[in-house]
């Protein structure tokens, strides 16, 4: 159970709030670096190359860290309320949606839960997929368009579907780092 934020957090996320409609989002594309350095001054851990688009949509960066050469993609949305660390090279498509959050429905009060989410090095949440409360996506695991990912995925298993379930296998965790062909 996630315990009502403070008034002190409630302020923080006004302000990053703010600064991603004021600063962040208006940013032209290509100035990954510009809205790196933004992610790190509230509290973002972020590689170096991490490629955050203007569009991403980060709910407290102070709970996201993107690894060397990751990609957050255009309008993804990383729902931090726990951790979500997205791993070296690791690309997260447009309109993905990463959620550390959900209500315990045999709670009284519906109460708030949260777990952390772990994308690996060199995986790959394609366009419009859901990642769920504490998921990990190994090394080069692929959630394929549209899934929706509940469960963990071993490394190099590409899953697809609602929920999700494996379709293939990928050999994306044996790429060098960046270099999107196996071994080098």
């Amino acid at each position: 159970m996630i315990p009502h934020p403070s008034l002190g957090d409630k302020l923080r996320r006004a302000v990053w709030n703010a600064v991603w409609l004021l600063l962040y989002r208006p940013s032209p594309i290509p100035l990954h670096g510009w809205r790196r350095f933004l992610l790190r001054l509230f509290g973002a851990t972020i590689g170096a190359g991490a490629r955050p688009y203007p569009s991403a949509r980060i709910w407290a960066p102070w709970n996201f860290e993107m690894g060397a050469g990751s990609t957050l993609g255009p309008r993804g949305e990383i729902y931090s309320v726990a951790r979500v660390t997205l791993g070296p090279w690791s690309v997260v498509s447009q309109r993905a949606y990463l959620c550390t959050a959900s209500h315990d429905i045999h709670a009284p009060g519906f109460a708030l839960t949260a777990a952390p989410i772990a994308i690996g090095r060199n995986a790959w949440v394609a366009a419009d997929a859901f990642v769920g409360p504490g998921v990990t996506l190994a090394d080069g695991a692929v959630a394929a368009a549209r899934a929706v990912v509940v469960k963990d995925v071993d490394r190099n298993v590409i899953v697809g579907g609602n929920p999700a379930a494996p379709i293939g296998t990928s050999s994306l965790a044996d790429f060098a780092d960046g270099s999107m062909k196996p071994g080098g």
